[in-house]
């Protein structure tokens, strides 16, 4: 009797450790079980990540060399991958297909832009906020000062782009519009190649490659200072959150690390974004107290936002409406 007894005890507890190992996993940050238990859960295998260094992206820069987005996937043994994509129209599309989860760093006008084509996008965060870093560029000796000076001119620049809202802006302040202009969509440094080749009369930059035009003498049209706010966002999507709750409040808390950090090392990270961008770190001091990097979204972001969607919704950017409230994620 007391073998019986023996054998249905060792049973019980068996069972009951088996139990435990399926009901351990628990979707909360900081949980003590193995990362392979909870990968399961996961419907991705790899955290796809944007990389994104211009105009003076300082946080990416600090993340990357610090590897604080690796450090906080390898507890759920998910790599982190990073993509190069820059235009806003490939970043929104890489989000769509899947290949990138989460946008760092993307032009608010890029969202709007997709979330009016029905994809969909969600709104984390800001990334920055930065209207002087933005710029539209003429020749060294050129005759161009204003806008009205623009109508007929050849002027290169990403197309659904902050520099894009920030062109049409300043057209408008001369009563123009985008017709009145050749706009070509090209990427920033092939803007500047145009440029410096002759072959445009104008190019929309941003960032190092703005501030070395400058240098080199090549005429600041305007800056984006009273057309644009220049808000820049980071991005998910709300169907990757509903299946992924805990990883995207576990990226938005390496957000908060990455604050930190910067906050706590100013002299490093300026370092840091100097070697990066191939820059003297004289110049990297001179432009970063252009940018605002709270990533907080405050009432004035949100006004900016539904300024810049009316924007894009009067000057036929977009066709349908979006609600900019209901395009940031709710987070419960």
């Amino acid at each position: 009797m007391k073998r019986v007894l023996s054998v249905l005890l060792s049973a019980v507890i068996a069972a009951a450790s088996l139990t435990g190992c399926g009901t351990g996993t628990q979707n909360q940050v900081g949980s003590s079980q193995p990362a392979s238990s909870v990968t399961a859960e996961f419907t991705v295998d790899k955290i796809g990540v944007t990389y994104v260094k211009s105009p003076l992206n300082v946080p990416s820069i600090v993340e990357k060399e610090k590897g604080i987005f690796t450090e906080a996937f390898a507890e759920y043994s998910l790599p982190v991958e990073y993509s190069n994509l820059t235009a806003g129209p490939e970043q929104t599309q890489a989000l769509a297909s899947g290949d990138i989860q989460f946008l760092y760093a993307v032009g608010a006008t890029s969202v709007i832009l997709s979330a009016s084509n029905g994809a969909d996008i969600k709104i984390l965060n800001t990334y920055s906020r930065s209207p002087e870093a933005f710029r539209l560029f003429a020749g060294k000796d050129s005759a161009i000062s204003s806008a009205a000076d623009l109508k007929g001119k050849k002027i290169a620049g990403p197309k659904g782009t902050i520099l894009h809202e920030l062109m049409v802006s300043y057209l408008a302040t001369a009563g123009l519009t985008e017709k009145d202009v050749e706009f070509l969509s090209m990427t920033i440094p092939d803007s500047q190649a145009a440029l410096a080749g002759g072959t445009m009369d104008c190019a929309l930059l941003a960032g190092p490659v703005a501030y070395n035009m400058e240098k080199d003498g090549y005429q600041v049209v305007t800056t984006g200072k009273d057309l644009v706010d220049a808000t820049i966002v980071v991005a998910t999507s709300q169907s990757f959150y509903d299946k992924n709750p805990l990883l995207v409040k576990r990226f938005m808390e390496a957000q908060d690390q990455i604050q930190t950090y910067i906050e706590e090392n100013p002299e490093e990270i300026l370092e840091i974004a100097a070697k990066e961008t191939e820059l003297d770190i004289s110049a990297v001091k001179e432009m970063y107290p252009m940018y605002d990097f709270s990533t907080k979204i405050t009432e004035a972001d949100i006004t900016s936002m539904k300024n810049t969607e009316r924007f894009m919704k009067e000057n036929g950017m977009i066709e349908n409406d979006v609600d900019i409230d209901s395009l940031i994620l709710k987070i419960e």
